[in-house]
């Protein structure tokens, strides 16, 4: 049976992002209080990384721990190490917290290229990887996926996002096809396939074979159309609200959740609207996010 889960980027606990934060306490407070059944881990350091005090705050508030993202420099081999490191030191957390279904969730460590960062949303085919960056890339993702599982037992998943080189459906095509699906599945998320210039309903039903996680996220197209005039980048975008409240924005979410019905998914549902807290209220917007779903039969 699909849950339904929420994560701290909602609370502007974001990877790369500067900005003010609550605390781990408010948010799974707020988190547990909007009706949500479960969370990510959010950035190394948000919440406890003692097994033992995050354990009973969790259970406390009817809350399952079920991955983290892990930032990754994959298109640089320097930092491939130290990625595997991290991400052996999350799963770790993760097994002690969230069992054996937890996951690590990893992430190209986005906006720290400006080519991607400067044009996401616009990428085009030129600006795609060579065959000796897919290698590099690839293979980085495969040290940290089989670091893990060697570690920990967990599975490993990639996340295509906006200002990193697997943010458009062929850079998605394309890193699939390069990786071992035993060792890596695929979070799906429905903004960052917009953002991408994909149809949401069509790529979950292309990779249904890889997906093992799935983000609900919304995308506002107008924002993006501002973006070259205005000079923004993908962190403006983020902070010009790119991805708005669930149903606020142009992802088909009843054809999103009748597709993973046909495809037979079971997992998560995870509600991510990246939001700063100056940008506004994130509780009420859980709140209705969480109305909205309902409102499609979730």
């Amino acid at each position: 049976m699909i849950q339904v889960a929420n994560a701290p980027c909602s609370w502007g606990v974001i990877e790369n992002t500067e900005g003010e934060r609550k605390t781990y306490l408010d948010v799974i407070n707020e988190m547990s209080a909007a009706g949500y059944a479960g969370t990510e881990l959010g950035d190394w350091g948000f919440m406890p990384t003692d097994p033992k005090a995050l354990i009973p705050e969790l259970a406390s508030r009817n809350l399952k721990m079920l991955g983290s993202w892990v930032s990754v420099r994959l298109y640089d081999a320097d930092y491939h190490a130290d990625g595997v490191k991290r991400a052996v030191q999350t799963a770790e957390l993760l097994a002690a917290v969230g069992g054996p279904d937890s996951f690590i969730i990893i992430g190209d460590d986005h906006s720290t290229l400006p080519d991607r960062h400067d044009k996401s949303g616009r990428i085009t085919p030129d600006m795609m990887l060579d065959d000796a960056g897919w290698e590099e890339y690839t293979g980085g993702a495969m040290k940290v996926a089989r670091a893990v599982k060697e570690a920990t037992g967990l599975r490993s998943l990639i996340h295509h996002h906006g200002a990193t080189y697997v943010e458009t459906m062929p850079e998605i095509d394309k890193f699939l096809s390069l990786t071992d699906s035993d060792l890596i599945g695929m979070v799906f998320d429905t903004g960052h396939c917009k953002l991408g210039q994909g149809d949401p309903v069509a790529t979950l039903k292309k990779h249904a074979d890889r997906i093992k996680h799935v983000h609900f996220k919304d995308f506002d197209p107008a924002v993006l159309a501002q973006a070259d005039a205005n000079g923004w980048g993908y962190q403006q975008l983020v902070s010009n609200a790119i991805f708005p409240e669930l149903g606020q924005g142009s992802v088909d979410f009843p054809g999103v959740y009748a597709a993973l019905q046909e495809i037979g998914y079971d997992g998560w549902i995870v509600v991510e609207q990246d939001m700063l807290l100056s940008m506004g209220t994130p509780f009420e917007s859980a709140k209705r996010n969480r109305e909205y779903i309902r409102s499609i039969g979730l």
